[in-house]
C-alpha cells in the first residue's frame, strides 16, 4: 500500500505553454493528462481547501488536486469585479450563456420575495401549458377570496377581474406578467390546484426541483405571510429557467400594456422603457426590507440575469438596476479556456483494462472576465464517485469548477471520452482492495455518493 503513495509523491508533470505558462500537477498514474494553464503564470500547485469544494482525491492511484491558475481575469468579488459596488443589500447577476457570475453580494441571504413570488406562479402555469394540462382557452372562475384578497377591494396590484366571472388562462398570464396582478395569481392557483395553499406547496416543491434549497412559498402572490423567503441567487435561477425552458411564453413579460374590464394598465417593469434591451421580469416591495427586482436584458448577443433586493426606494431601484446591468453589459469580455472536446483532465478507473479515462466538457468552456483590472482565476476537477469498470463513454464522472478566489464562478460537468472494459481477475482484485480502503477512510473527500 505504500508504493502507490510514494508514486503519487514522486510523479509530477510540467507542461510549458508559450514559453512562460507552466502547469504543475501531481499525478498518481503515468500518462494521466494534467490541466493546462492559460496565458502565462508561474508554476503553482494549490492544495488548500476552498469552502464547499471538496479537494480531489490524494490516495493510491488517483490523479488529484490539479488546479490551474490564470492571469486572464476573474469575475465577481464580494461586491463585484474591479471594485464595483451596489447599493442593494442582496445582489446576484450572471451571464446566461456561460453561467459566469458577474456580481454577488449576500446572494444566499434570504429575504421576503413579495411580488417576486409571482415568478414561481408563472413557472407552474407555463409548465402546465407546455405539457398540455391546461390551454390558453381554459377558463377559471373568480372566487370571492380571489376578488377580495387580490382584486379591486384589495387595493393591491390587480387586473380587476370581476367577482364570479370566468377568465381565460392567457388573460390571467397577461395579468401577472404585465401588471403583477394578485387576483390573477389566486384565480390560477385555485383553478389549477383546488386551493391557493395547495398551490403554494407545489411552488416550494418546484423550487427544490430547480435547486432552490432555501426558498419557501406560502402563497401564489407574495403578499405578506410570514413564511415566504428566497435568495438573490435563487431568483436568478428561477428567472433563467423561465426564459430558457419556456421561450415561447417568456415574451409575455415584455408586453407593454394590458386592458381588462375597460381598465388600461402599463407594464410595471420600469426597465422596459429604457434603452437596455430589458425583456422581463418582476418587481417587489416588502415593508421593512425595501424594494427588489428580478430583471433580464439581452443586447449584442449577450443575456444577463439580475436580482437585487433591499433597496431604499422605487426610484433608486430603477437607477441601480440600470447601472448594474449597463456595467454587466460593457465591463466584461468573453474568454475561452478550453476548446470543444479538449481533454480537461482524467479520472482513475478501478478494475479496468485502463487505469484512467479522459474527461471532456460537452461544449467549449468560457468565462466572462473584466476588461480592466483582471484578477486571477483558479480551477479544479472534483470527482463525483469512484469509477468502477466497465465504464461507458459519455458517463458523467465529475465537474470542472472555476473560481475567483474562493467564489465559484462556473461548474461544468465532465464526461468520459473512452470506454474502459473490465480488467483481469488479478487486477480487479487489487483494485477492489484499494477501492475498499479508500471508501472506508477517504469517502468524505468525494463530491457525491455513488449512484444507485
Amino acid at each position: 500500500m505504500l508504493k502507490p503513495v510514494l508514486r503519487l509523491l514522486d510523479q509530477f508533470s510540467f507542461l510549458s505553454e508559450r514559453g512562460t505558462a507552466l502547469t504543475l500537477c501531481f499525478r498518481a498514474i503515468p500518462d494521466a493528462k494534467p490541466l493546462r494553464t492559460f496565458a502565462g503564470i508561474a508554476p503553482s500547485l494549490f492544495l488548500a481547501a476552498i469552502p464547499d469544494a471538496k479537494p480531489l482525491r490524494t490516495f493510491a492511484g488517483i490523479a488529484l488536486a490539479c488546479l490551474m491558475p490564470f492571469t486572464t481575469g476573474a469575475v465577481a468579488a464580494d461586491n463585484g469585479a474591479a471594485g464595483f459596488a451596489t447599493k442593494a443589500a442582496q445582489a446576484y447577476m450572471i451571464e446566461a450563456d456561460t453561467g459566469t457570475v458577474l456580481l454577488a453580494k449576500n446572494e444566499d441571504q434570504v429575504f421576503s420575495p413579495a411580488s417576486l413570488a409571482k415568478l414561481m406562479t408563472m413557472d407552474l402555469v407555463f409548465d402546465a401549458v407546455t405539457k398540455g394540462q391546461i390551454t390558453f382557452d381554459t377558463e377559471y372562475p373568480v372566487s370571492e377570496y380571489a376578488w377580495r384578497t387580490g382584486g379591486a377591494p384589495s387595493r393591491t396590484a390587480t387586473m380587476f377581474a370581476s367577482l364570479k366571472s370566468k377568465v381565460r388562462v392567457e388573460d390571467l398570464i397577461k395579468g401577472i406578467a404585465i401588471q403583477g396582478a394578485n387576483d390573477s395569481c389566486i384565480i390560477l392557483a385555485e383553478g389549477m390546484a383546488g386551493s391557493e395553499q395547495q398551490f403554494a406547496v407545489s411552488m416550494t416543491r418546484r423550487a427544490r426541483e430547480l435547486g432552490m434549497e432555501k426558498a419557501e412559498f406560502g402563497n401564489s402572490t407574495g403578499l405578506p405571510d410570514g413564511k415566504s423567503k428566497v435568495t438573490a441567487r435563487e431568483m436568478v435561477t428561477l428567472a433563467t429557467a423561465l426564459q430558457q425552458s419556456y421561450p415561447n411564453l417568456y415574451p409575455y413579460f415584455a408586453k407593454p400594456d394590458f386592458e381588462w374590464n375597460k381598465i388600461f394598465q402599463r407594464n410595471r417593469n420600469p426597465l422596459l422603457g429604457l434603452d437596455l434591451g430589458a425583456d422581463g421580469l418582476a418587481t417587489g416591495f416588502t415593508e421593512g426590507e425595501g424594494y427588489s427586482i428580478v430583471a433580464s436584458v439581452e443586447r449584442d448577443g449577450r443575456r444577463l440575469f439580475l436580482a437585487l433586493a433591499g433597496i431604499a426606494s422605487d426610484k433608486e431601484r430603477t437607477e441601480e438596476a440600470k447601472r448594474v446591468l449597463e456595467w454587466g453589459l460593457t465591463a466584461f469580455e468573453n474568454r475561452q479556456i478550453f476548446a470543444d472536446k479538449e481533454v480537461i483532465g482524467a479520472a482513475s478507473v478501478y478494475g479496468g483494462t485502463a487505469r484512467t479515462v479522459d474527461l471532456v466538457a460537452k461544449a467549449p468552456v468560457s468565462v466572462y472576465i473584466p476588461i480592466s483590472n483582471p484578477d486571477r482565476l483558479s480551477a479544479r476537477i472534483v470527482y463525483h464517485w469512484p469509477l468502477m469498470a466497465p465504464v461507458e463513454p459519455d458517463t458523467q464522472a465529475g465537474a470542472l469548477r472555476i473560481f475567483a478566489g474562493a467564489r465559484l464562478l462556473r461548474e461544468v460537468p465532465l464526461y468520459t471520452v473512452q470506454a474502459v472494459g473490465e480488467g483481469s481477475l488479478s487486477s480487479r482484485a487489487v483494485d477492489a482492495v484499494l477501492e475498499l480502503g479508500e471508501s472506508l477512510f477517504f469517502s468524505w473527500l468525494w463530491d457525491k455518493s455513488a449512484p444507485g
